[in-house]
């Protein structure tokens, strides 16, 4: 279901002409409450279905700044179920699958709209990667076979006209199973892939003479028969640092002297990264605060080689959590509701943790994973240890191996994707191909209101004070104390249960005033204190009152 014709409204009036604007002649100062929430929002969330076919499988996704979402999959599937435009085909002798093929591999999804628009896909992206650039194109890197060393380009533009445009041998060696990362001074490093051990950077000219370093870690945590350490999980701490998790341990690496500075300890149980398939977040970054890295999910040792026996063993049931930064780092566990492999963690805008899709048992890869979670889980990081954890309402349709889900712009969850297959697969299959999309909505978005963001500012600079106009209805007198929060979300590039850029930073709030001329308020803020912080780019900007958000807004970090 689309959002409704009023939440429509909202986003299109929405205006954000500068980083400040007059404010009315009345005004009244309230507090700007820390407090996280007023009150547990109850509910155990809802499903809607978007659209019963996309056309494709959503492998990859990601939310672009005019509301877009791109979605693609892999270009040897064999036929999708939507046409490419105009009546074009793709000839592609080296292709698996088809030599011709008048099929699309990618999408484009029309928020809030819900339409689709096929697009352009030459070479192979199967199991590659993504990073959102500064400008707020999306850079998508390598894949399979033809596609191993291209990157690709979507822009963003007003009516979704845009289309891929790709340089292909761009990349220096070959980049299958890789992570991305945006970097402080706007570069992405493209790190690991398939018995590939090194990291180089886009754009590669800012890199020097040298494009391809070397990175034993990857060496280190390479098992022969399993790797376990493909889709490496980067986290940039706020110091400037990478922290970098591959198979069942870490370290933080100086991208810049390429040098590790630091080794963390294993995580007891098991490898948590691809094919064990767990996920990882970086917990919502807040003024004054340790960072703090969250991995849940994953698989027992030799699990990859049960599956292959058809013995699919249980996934791990534990969440680990590290600060990175502390003198003697130590990961603290505790154990999930259900276990989970293949499990995608989105970071949402009241600065919990939604864990979404994946199965109970086996691991990831073709027909590997038995019992769908169809399930999620809220994981509220700030209760104490035991109390975290809210199990909440099922969906009717089972999301195994290539299954993605992203934050949206309204504060959904839009999931898809799922095909176990090396094929398109409707029938005679245990998990049929699912080719349709649907929108998870958190408790929150049953609140009978939301805070409506009346203005804000489209670009701010580094610690910046930033006014946004915003109603909270009920809210009419300066003598209520709001609870209020501002909180920034950089949209995640999602594959293989690994959310890439995902981030949120909490703003130092300095006061809020009641505008007695709007009936609303005005909340000032300080933007991110660095691009180690937030990077510079494009964010979803909201406000969360009594722990219910606003819609996002755009606001550009320059």
């Amino acid at each position: 279901m689309a959002p409704s014709a009023r939440t429509t409204r909202t986003r299109n009036t929405t205006t954000a002409s500068s980083s400040s604007f007059v404010l009315p002649l009345f005004l009244v100062l309230v507090g700007v409450s820390t407090v996280r929430t007023a009150a547990p929002i109850k509910g155990r969330g809802e499903w809607r279905l978007l659209r019963a076919s996309i056309g494709i499988s959503a492998m990859h996704m990601q939310l672009l700044p005019d509301d877009t979402v791109v979605i693609f999959d892999r270009t040897d599937f064999g036929r999708s179920n939507i046409s490419l435009p105009g009546g074009r085909c793709r000839f592609d002798s080296y292709d698996l699958a088809l030599a011709t093929d008048c099929t699309a591999h990618s999408v484009l999804l029309l928020l809030p709209s819900v339409a689709v628009r096929p697009l352009s896909l030459l070479t192979d992206t199967w199991c590659s990667s993504g990073a959102l650039l500064p400008n707020g194109s999306l850079l998508q890197t390598g894949g399979f076979n033809d596609g191993d060393r291209v990157i690709r380009l979507f822009s963003p533009s007003r009516g979704g006209r845009s289309d891929w445009v790709e340089r292909p041998f761009y990349l220096s060696v070959r980049r299958w199973y890789a992570s991305n990362q945006l970097l402080p001074d706007g570069r992405v490093i493209i790190l690991g892939g398939r018995r590939e051990f090194s990291y180089e950077f886009f754009p590669r000219e800012l890199a020097g003479s040298r494009t391809v370093f070397q990175f034993p870690f990857l060496v280190e945590t390479w098992n022969r028969e399993t790797e376990n350490n493909l889709y490496p999980f980067l986290h940039l701490l706020p110091d400037g640092t990478l922290f970098v998790f591959a198979n069942d341990r870490a370290v933080v690496l100086d991208a810049i002297r390429h040098r590790v500075l630091r080794r963390l300890p294993p995580v007891p149980g098991g490898p948590r990264s691809y094919p064990s398939s767990g996920s990882s977040v970086l917990l919502p970054l807040r003024p004054g605060a340790a960072p703090e890295v969250l991995v849940c999910g994953g698989t027992p040792w030799g699990s990859y080689q049960a599956a292959l026996n058809g013995t699919f063993l249980p996934a791990l049931r534990t969440c680990a959590r590290i600060k990175p930064a502390d003198s003697d780092p130590a990961w603290s566990l505790e154990d999930m509701p259900l276990p989970r492999v293949m499990g995608d963690m989105l970071l949402l805008p009241t600065c919990d943790v939604l864990i979404v899709n994946g199965a109970v048992a086996g691991t990831a890869g073709w027909e590997l994973a038995r019992n769908p979670v169809t399930r999620p889980v809220l994981y509220h990081p700030d209760r104490p240890a035991g109390r975290r954890f809210a199990v909440l309402k099922r969906s009717r349709i089972p999301r195994m191996y290539h299954s993605t889900a992203i934050l949206d712009t309204y504060g959904r969850v839009l999931v898809g994707g799922s095909n176990p297959q090396a094929h398109y697969a409707f029938a005679n299959v245990m998990y049929p191909t699912e080719l349709s999309l649907e929108a998870f909505h958190p408790p929150y978005l049953a609140a009978r209101t939301r805070p409506r963001v009346a203005a804000a500012p489209r670009e701010v600079g580094y610690g910046e004070r930033v006014a946004l106009r915003f109603e909270a209805a009920g809210h009419y007198g300066a003598w209520e104390e709001l609870v209020v929060e501002v909180v920034v979300v950089a949209p995640a590039f999602a594959t293989h249960a690994v959310g890439m850029n995902q981030r949120a930073v909490v703003l130092e709030a300095s006061r809020a005033v009641w505008a007695w001329g709007n009936f609303g308020y005005v909340a000032e803020v300080v933007a991110p204190p660095s691009p180690k912080v937030a990077p510079p780019g494009y964010y979803l900007w909201f406000v969360v009152h009594a722990g219910v958000p606003s819609n996002g807004v755009w606001v550009r970090i320059r």
